[in-house]
């Protein structure tokens, strides 16, 4: 059955979904990592892939004991493993399996085009090497993984310098710090690759996974890294992650439906929102979460007082909040998609000679450091950054591990803090 897994004595043999087997064998603790390692290779669908399969397992099985019996026996020379752990070895190619060259002929390309490809080298053409990406996905080719890879995780971000990368930063370093690892940081906004995608500057480097922060992870890069074995995890990702993808985020939902609840019972019914742009999950999750309140209150959103920001920056506060305030019958409060077009709201109303929260009632979403400094201080939905980017490093650690995950979606609760920028409306 697929995705059903035959556990043995020694290792397991899982089927997948394409027919194909995937074999795992406990080789010891990692001494980089200091988690369990496995030793695993894939057969590919076909008459006798189960027993290939089960061939590996064995030919697995007694690698383990061969080097464990060296290690114990000092190693006949060889160098010794740090706590058990069985070196990275030649990979020896089994019946089932494509070779390098099959995937050059299908491509239509040199084998050494190929290599380039697998280990992201340069001198590849854009156009080519999609080519190449596409046969080795459609054969879910992995690469043997023959050189060690570095003691370190990659966190690529789109916005490097947002007012949210650096908690999240601060998480996957404690993470990576107490398991004697580095931490690498790849701002894809600022990069030229020259036809080379971000993730083959990274496989470059060989770490031991990846983390996508506010990135939306095209098929071909994920198919690119799960190729080389490297485990990626999506931070609080932009759209829908790939199926095979795990991702950590926030309650965006439920953290804007406190939110609603809170104006609604100072006694707003005229609420208008500022979303964030429409194609991200986060915006939509958080107008969902005040529809969801106000329908309940009785009193559904009204359509006309929805503002769609298309940053989440400071000017969608500004200009949007400038026209809501306009209106014949303007909103006695408004929920913004984030603080900083909270901000944008709080000089919007400067500007029309109003006050907050007397005049208007402002709710922002992220807790940034400015929320507790503006005047007043800004009533909010708190996310934890630094947690999420934690448990981010944890999961692409475990993925490294070889072990399976309960879930692939990873939620942390947010909270709603009150201060100073919401009150009961104005009597009129």
């Amino acid at each position: 059955m697929p995705g059903a897994a035959s556990r043995n004595v020694r290792g397991e043999i899982e089927r997948l979904p394409s027919g194909s087997f995937r074999v795992r064998v406990y080789a010891g603790v990692d001494s980089a990592t200091k988690r369990r390692r496995y030793l695993t290779e894939v057969v590919s669908a076909g008459p006798t892939a189960q027993r290939t399969a089960e061939a590996i397992r064995r030919r697995l099985v007694g690698e383990v004991d061969q080097h464990r019996a060296e290690a114990a026996a000092g190693g006949g020379g060889r160098p010794r493993a740090t706590e058990g752990t069985v070196p990275v070895r030649r990979h020896e190619r089994v019946p089932g399996e494509i070779t390098v060259a099959a995937i050059a002929r299908q491509a239509g390309v040199s084998t050494t085009t190929v290599s380039k490809v697998l280990n992201g080298r340069p001198g590849v053409a854009p156009r080519t090497r999609q080519q190449v990406e596409a046969v080795l996905g459609e054969h879910r080719y992995r690469r043997p993984d023959t050189s060690a890879r570095t003691a370190s995780i990659e966190v690529v971000f789109h916005g490097m310098l947002s007012n949210l990368a650096i908690a999240m930063m601060q998480g996957v370093e404690q993470v990576c710090s107490a398991q004697n690892l580095s931490v690498g940081f790849t701002d894809v906004v600022h990069r030229s690759s020259g036809g080379r995608s971000w993730a083959h500057d990274l496989l470059a480097r060989r770490p031991i996974g990846v983390i996508a922060v506010h990135l939306a992870v095209p098929l071909e890069r994920h198919a690119l890294l799960a190729t080389n074995a490297t485990p990626l995890v999506a931070l609080d990702p932009t759209g829908e992650p790939a199926h095979s993808v795990p991702s950590v985020g926030a309650t965006d939902w439920s953290g804007s439906l406190a939110a609603a609840r809170h104006l609604l019972h100072l006694g707003h019914r005229r609420i208008a929102t500022i979303t964030g742009p429409a194609d991200r999950l986060c915006a939509q999750a958080r107008l969902d979460g005040i529809r969801a309140a106000m329908d309940a209150a009785g009193t559904p959103l009204d359509g006309r007082l929805i503002r769609v920001g298309q940053w989440f920056a400071f000017e969608d506060g500004l200009d949007h909040g400038r026209e809501l305030l306009r209106l014949t019958d303007p909103p006695t409060a408004i929920m913004c998609g984030n603080d900083l077009q909270a901000l944008g709201v709080y000089e919007a109303v400067r500007r029309a000679g109003r006050r907050i929260p007397d005049d208007l009632s402002v709710v922002g979403f992220d807790d940034i450091s400015a929320t507790r400094w503006c005047g007043p201080a800004m009533t909010t939905v708190r996310q934890p950054f630094a947690e999420m980017g934690a448990a981010a490093a944890k999961t692409v650690l475990s993925l490294a591990a070889g072990q399976q995950l309960p879930h692939d979606r990873v939620e942390l609760p947010t909270t709603l803090i009150v201060r100073d920028s919401t009150a009961p409306p104005a009597t009129r």
